[in-house]
Parts: structure tokens; sequence; C-alpha cells
């Protein structure tokens, strides 16, 4: 392994712990307003949404049917690592058909 490639890797890593628990010390000290803890309430959806809708508006239709298998996987058995697997299996179903 590169030692550049390493080093940054680490930094990544170090920035992003910073990064949350620098977040959760500030929390803990300073009592947010309503209006912050409601809208992190709120947070994940939209985050959720902002990470999914890109891979959909790419892929089209089929990324839709396999964000469908992945819902439906999801419901039916509660393992997100199954939700996963079927998303993957159809994507590359679909892929194979098309």
């Amino acid at each position: 392994m590169r030692p550049d490639v390493l080093a940054a890797i680490l930094a990544m890593a170090i920035v992003t712990y910073a990064c949350r628990a620098g977040g959760y010390a500030i929390l803990r000290a300073v009592r947010a307003p309503r209006f912050v803890e409601r809208m992190l309430q709120h947070l994940p959806g939209p985050l959720f949404c902002a990470y999914v809708a890109p891979s959909l508006a790419q892929w089209g239709a089929f990324g839709w049917i396999a964000a469908i298998a992945v819902m439906a996987a999801q419901y039916a058995t509660g393992n997100l690592a199954a939700a996963i697997l079927a998303g993957a299996l159809a994507m590359a179903g679909l892929q194979m058909l098309g």
C-alpha cells in the first residue's frame, strides 16, 4: 500500500470521527433550540432521499424496480442485508435482461 494513500485514508477517518464526536459534544454541552431538535428528528428521511435520488434518476425504470425490490424485501423480512441483496440481485437481473 502506498504511504500517501494510507495517510489520506487515515486523515479522512480522523476528520470524520472529529465531526461526529464534535457534534455529540456540542449537543451535550448546549441545549439546542426546539426547532433544531425537531429538524434533526426529521433529517434522516431527506438525507436518504438525497443519496438514493441520483441513482434512481441514472438507472430509470431499472432503478425504480430494484428500489421496489429493496422495499419489499425489507418489509417482508425486516432484514437490511436481505433488502440490500434483493436490490443488488434485482438490478443484476434487470441489466442481464436489458
